[in-house]
């Protein structure tokens, strides 16, 4: 299996190419084009379990309720074209067994048959960082595919790391998070416009987006006419 990403930059997609047997997994709806000998199973579950219950816990997590998973019909190699919801990057994270990945919500493209895809329950942090309620945990071994809004850039942490809440696009296993302040006060947080930040501590690497789609949003919103 090789993936390959096209267009680096604000308009990036993924180009996996399949041999016999071989299979990928994708949120539903990432697919714009496939090869004709290219069959897609549409499911709920993930790695053999799940079901509609892993479906649903994937919408607390922003992702979609349905996977879809690609395979060859035939004996010729074949290919399918991903691409996010959102405008921005793909990367390709090479996920070992000992280093499972957490991917905020929105960020899961898709994954290689050797990941198993779970979900975290993030409890009041979720809602209170702006994030979703649960994570996506990825684990095993194989191509993991994360989107972001923007741009993505990772960092090593050795220590500590002040990420603005809404930037997280995954980070591995071992690293904590909790929820802090800018400012001296809360109240200077909130004049400063920053308001609620992240502060990730330990040992592990965190790939983050330059753009905050809430924000966007919440701009781009009172610009669009009434319905």
């Amino acid at each position: 299996m090789n993936v390959e990403i096209l267009e680096r930059g604000a308009f990036s997609s993924a180009l996996v190419h399949l041999e016999p047997g071989e299979e990928f997994t994708s949120e539903s709806g990432a697919m714009y084009r496939a090869s004709a000998n290219v069959d897609i199973d549409v499911t709920t579950r993930s790695f053999g379990k799940g079901g509609v219950l892993g479906g649903l816990k994937r919408m607390l997590a922003k992702e979609s309720f349905f996977l879809s998973t690609y395979r060859v019909n035939d004996a010729s190699p074949g290919e399918v074209a991903l691409a996010p919801v959102h405008v921005g990057s793909v990367r390709q994270i090479d996920v070992v067994p000992d280093t499972p990945w957490i991917c905020t919500g929105g960020s899961y493209l898709g994954s290689g048959p050797g990941l198993r895809i779970d979900t975290e329950f993030q409890g009041l942090k979720g809602l209170f960082t702006g994030e979703s309620i649960s994570f996506v945990k990825v684990s095993g071994s194989g191509p993991l595919l994360a989107s972001a809004f923007g741009r993505i850039i990772e960092h090593d942490v050795e220590g500590e790391l002040v990420v603005d809440t809404g930037h997280v696009v995954a980070f591995t296993e071992g690293l904590d998070y909790s929820i802090s302040k800018v400012g001296a006060s809360w109240i200077q947080s909130w004049l400063a416009g920053e308001g609620i930040v992240l502060r990730f501590s330990g040992l592990g690497k965190i790939l983050v987006q330059s753009h905050n789609p809430s924000e966007f949003g919440g701009l781009l919103g009172p610009q669009l006419p009434e319905r």
